[in-house]
């Protein structure tokens, strides 16, 4: 039965990635907001503990998912002499639910069973009900075992002062600005830097400054480098120099963010800023920018049908179409529509 009274200890497990943090935060936001004062410890990775470093409430457990055997023993003993009354375990993958053998629960909260995969249910003693298609929603879905109607979505990520001075040193003044952030962690879902600059230099030309942000693998440097020579009009190029708190902070300052599925699209929701998203390996409906999807270009069901041979709606939840070329799907027509029509909307 869902509890009437608030827990005296809670930990939630989610380990990665980075946007999936984010959406895990607005659920840490639901906790307190019904029990202020809970006791919260999260189980979470490294770099995602240096993306939410400072969040109020909240006592990081820092896990290294590549340490194998090693990486278990070190929680094992970080958690040693703690038991909680509720773990939510929020990760589906095999790993994340040998890690969670790890953390002494009584009631250990888990996915319902049409999500379920990878031997989830073994680390688990109760479920959530089916519901909730985006990724948000299903993770707010925790709340019902617990007795709590989620509310509006909210996040509050922690930037530090100094975090947003550099993003105003870097983007000064009040030029509307297209943050092109054009790299996710899954190579497939990557569109062609020649496209990335079709669509900036239209932006250039509606009088938009143009950023372009990644991190410091030779693929972002690459891609980056590939976008700039095919662009007409110049951009800023802050590749592999910002860290993820400067990069909330530039989110922020930015009118757009123009990425495919990745962590900085949910930052930049988190911290308010529109997203062009582009979308054909996943389904934008379950993994696009939450707030407002009205800018995003959604070819999932197109990718199903072509590569899979069914549509979407026939698909596993959370299943991908990563296959060579779907982000051809996506036109640079149909983006630069959205950008003019975000543009509309914002008075341009």
């Amino acid at each position: 039965m869902p509890v009437k009274a608030a827990p005296r200890s809670l930990c939630l497990l989610r380990l990665s990635a980075l946007g999936d943090a984010v959406h895990a935060v607005a659920l840490v936001r639901d906790l307190q907001r019904a029990w202020p004062g809970l006791p919260i410890t999260w189980v979470i990775g490294k770099g995602e503990a240096r993306l939410l470093e400072g969040l109020d409430g909240v006592q990081f457990v820092v896990f290294d998912k590549k340490a194998g055997l090693a990486g278990w023993r070190a929680l094992r003993r970080q958690l040693a002499g703690q038991r909680f009354d509720v773990l939510l375990n929020l990760q589906l993958a095999l790993r994340a639910g040998l890690a969670s053998t790890a953390i002494r629960a009584d009631r250990r909260i888990g996915f319902d069973r049409g999500r379920s995969k990878e031997g989830h249910g073994l680390f688990i003693n109760e479920r959530i009900p089916a519901g909730g298609h985006h990724v948000q929603d299903a993770f707010r879905q925790f709340l019902r075992p617990l007795g709590i109607t989620p509310g509006p979505a909210e996040w509050r990520l922690p930037v530090p002062a100094e975090a947003h001075a550099w993003a105003a040193e870097k983007l000064p003044g009040d030029q509307p600005t297209l943050l092109v952030s054009p790299c996710s962690s899954h190579p497939l879902r990557n569109w062609r830097p020649e496209r990335y600059a079709a669509v900036a230099d239209h932006a250039a030309s509606r009088g938009w400054r143009v950023l372009i942000c990644g991190g410091r693998s030779a693929l972002e440097r690459d891609t980056a480098d590939a976008i700039l020579a095919a662009m007409q009009a110049p951009a800023i190029d802050l590749v592999g120099q910002d860290t993820l708190k400067q990069l909330l902070a530039l989110l922020a300052r930015a009118s757009a963010v123009l990425t495919p599925d990745s962590g900085p699209a949910h930052m930049a929701n988190a911290m308010g800023t529109p997203v062009l998203g582009l979308h054909a390996c996943t389904d934008a409906e379950r993994s696009g920018p939450y707030s407002d999807r009205r800018w995003t270009v959604n070819h999932y069901d197109d990718a199903a049908r072509r590569f899979l041979g069914k549509p979407a709606g026939a698909l596993p939840w959370g299943k991908r179409v990563e296959f060579p070329g779907v982000m051809d799907l996506v036109q640079v027509d149909e983006v630069v529509e959205r950008f003019e029509a975000l543009r509309a909307e914002r008075g341009a």
